[in-house]
């Protein structure tokens, strides 16, 4: 009797724990808009829930952040970035420097649990090429097209 309600039990049960361990794989597009041109940028991405885990960080669209960013390499690596600082700049001349809206950075994520991740994104700083901080936004859309 004991086995029987065992397995059924764990029949039962284990679909539901792994309903809400579900494990799941995301990308976001990071956007900054400036009138100026950009010669560096820093921003901070935190999820609030706790279910991201940051797996991979791609370049931009503009020719002179053709590198993938700097970050925290050694955390995206062990899986415990759930928290990320990501920056850049550029030596380029301002007429090679992006203005407008553009395209920073693509994050690849896991998404963990069944909370969906509640983002925020916050821009530390946007700057010319003479270090003189410039107004910019900054914001995060996923591949559907949604924004946050």
């Amino acid at each position: 009797m004991r086995v029987v309600f065992l397995s059924l039990f764990l029949t039962l049960v284990t679909p539901l724990a792994l309903a809400d361990n579900a494990v799941r794989f995301a990308s976001v597009d990071i956007y900054l808009d400036s009138s100026a041109p950009v010669a560096a940028w820093q921003f901070e991405l935190t999820d609030d829930n706790g279910a991201m885990k940051v797996v991979g960080v791609e370049n931009g669209d503009s020719e002179v952040f053709s590198d993938a960013p700097y970050y925290d390499r050694e955390a995206v690596q062990l899986g415990t970035a759930d928290r990320i600082i990501v920056a850049d700049f550029s030596l380029a001349g301002t007429k090679q420097l992006p203005s407008g809206n553009f395209r920073l950075t693509t994050l690849h994520l896991v998404l963990e649990g069944p909370a969906e991740p509640s983002f925020k994104l916050q821009l530390v700083t946007a700057t010319a090429h003479d270090g003189r901080a410039i107004d910019a936004t900054i914001r995060l859309e996923s591949p559907t097209g949604s924004e946050q």
